[in-house]
This record gives C-alpha cells, structure tokens and sequence, in this order.
C-alpha cells in the first residue's frame, strides 16, 4: 500500500480535490457562509474518516488507530492556526469574499513546507534515535509555555519582520486590487496587501508546524501515516475557519487541553523505553483532554472584554 504509485495516486487525489474547490465550488470570490462552511466541515471530516478505515483495512488495526490520533491531534493543534488567521484578517482588514482564497494557497504552501518537515524529522529519528529525547522535551516545554501564555498568538502584524521585509524591498498597493496578489501600473510590478497577507499567513504556518509535526512523530515515525493525517487536517482547516470564526472566543480554556496533549506526548517520549502507552490509551487521552477543555469553555465562559479600536492596515511603500 505504501509503494511509490500509491504515494503518487494520493498526491495526485488531494491536488484534484483542491482544483475542484478552487475552479468548480469556489469560482467566484464570495463570502463563505456558517451553513457553506459546516458543510464542507461534514465532507472533510467524512473523507478522512474514510480514508482511516481503508488504512485500518489494508494497514492494520494499529495504523488506524495512529492515524486517528494524528488526524484529532493536528486538527485540535490547527484550531490555534485559526485565532491567528482571525488576527491577521482582522488586522489587515481583508475583505470575505478574499479569505477563502488566501486560505486556499496557504494551505496549498503549507502542504509542501510540513511534506518536508516530515520527511527530514523521520530520517533525523531514523538515524539518531537519541533525538526522541530531544523531540520529549520540546514537547513538554512547548506545552508548559502554551499553558503559560494564557492562549494569546504571539503575533504582531504591525512589527513582524516578515511584513518589514516586505515593505522595504518591494512595492505595494495602498488598497485591494480584487483577488490580485499582484497588478501593475505604469510598467512597474506592485504587491497588493492580499499578498503581505498571503505571506504571513505561510511563515506562522512554519511557526505551527514546529509544534505539530514533532508532536505527531511522538504517535508514530511511519512518513505515511504522519504525512496523510496532516494532510487531512490541513483540507479541512479552511471550512473549519469559517465554521468556527465567530465561535473562536467560546473556547477559550482550550489551549490548556493542548497544552496538556503535548506534556503528555512529550512525556510518553522521554518513558518509552520504561512505560509502554497504548495506541488506543493515548487516542483516549488526547480526546478526553480535548473534550474536558471545549466542556469547561462552555460552562465557563469567558466575560466580555471591552472592544479595542482597529488597528491601521499596513502602510503602502510607494
């Protein structure tokens, strides 16, 4: 199931699904609306859920049981990727009906970069085993600092080095032109903001995929199982914006549950070779820790914080 024309048949399966969506359901910029969204949601969810059986088929009951817990953990991780794209749109104003393409391509970009992560993850476990201790201790720091943070994204459109870099050395649009990530006027090429956008949305996937990826190499080191629940959970991830945008703040408790997802696999890292943790035992945890933080988000609600005022959208270099 794993030989190269399977790989080749499923890149090929996740390319038309994404052509299909851009050229066919989503051909004309518009705003993707809560009923559109939940039921994209439905189908990617659906998909990967059968696409688990066949790998629990062909693969094995413990392979599918792997790729379950991969799929809820980055799809539980994604959900921070979603406060940050909700900053980032809110920031730079960015108009609805452009949102989804902007997703569309980060997703498609973010695909390639954690395609790679994961490739040179597997070869660096494969050859230095040494380096699960490692992969341990980042996760259990990175969940005690996410605990620690009290959920706020680190992220600050207005000095990120990336939107500077931008703004030095390329010229850009004071406004929207359309869908363009690119036009130009008078002989010369100009940016638009919905390109900056495009860019930051990309490098803090890069952020993310620091915590995901090592976090999904502690369930298993099989590059299949780890590639296809990523990918799954990135296919998803744009209907589950749209469907979560204006529900976000409801959880807020939830980067606790995460935050004790990762110490938890972090933890099974640095033990195994002590305490043996089966697959269906750490598939319970990471769901009872995910469904203990959406539960206490609801019963607890966060109080309202007075609205701040808008920040400026980023200033145009002529």
């Amino acid at each position: 199931m794993q030989n190269t024309w399977f790989w080749v048949g499923f890149n090929v399966f996740v390319l038309a699904m994404l052509l299909i969506d851009l050229l066919v359901f989503n051909r004309k910029a518009h705003v993707v609306r809560m009923r559109e969204a939940l039921s994209w949601s439905a189908f990617w969810i659906a998909l990967s859920l059968a696409f688990n059986y066949l790998v629990y088929h062909y693969m094995g009951r413990e392979a599918g049981m792997n790729f379950l817990t991969g799929y809820l953990l980055e799809k539980a991780l994604s959900v921070d990727n979603l406060f940050v794209f909700l900053l980032i749109f809110t920031y730079f104003k960015v108009p609805g009906e452009y949102q989804h393409k902007i997703l569309f391509w980060g997703v498609l970009g973010a695909l390639v970069l954690r395609a790679l992560f994961i490739v040179l993850g597997a070869a660096l476990i494969a050859k230095f085993s040494w380096t699960l201790y490692l992969l341990g201790v980042f996760l259990v720091y990175t969940g005690v600092k996410m605990a620690t943070s009290a959920g706020d994204p680190n992220i600050d459109p207005e000095n990120n080095p990336v939107v500077k870099f931008l703004s030095r050395h390329l010229p850009i649009t004071n406004k929207y032109e359309g869908g363009k990530f690119f036009v130009r006027k008078e002989k010369l090429l100009f940016a638009t903001p919905l390109f900056v956008v495009l860019v930051m949305v990309e490098t803090t996937d890069v952020v993310f995929a620091a915590d995901s990826i090592p976090a999904i190499l502690a369930i298993t080191q099989d590059k299949f199982i780890v590639y296809t629940s990523n990918v799954f959970a990135l296919l998803g991830l744009r209907a589950l914006y749209f469907a979560l945008a204006g529900l976000m703040q409801l959880f807020h408790y939830l980067h606790y549950g995460l935050s004790l997802i990762l110490i938890f696999i972090g933890g099974k890292l640095l033990l195994h070779d002590f305490v043996h943790v089966p697959t269906e035992w750490a598939l319970g945890t990471v769901a009872l820790l995910l469904g203990l933080s959406v539960v206490m988000s609801l019963l607890l609600p966060k109080k309202a914080e007075p609205e701040a005022a808008d920040e400026p959208p980023l200033p145009p270099v002529s």
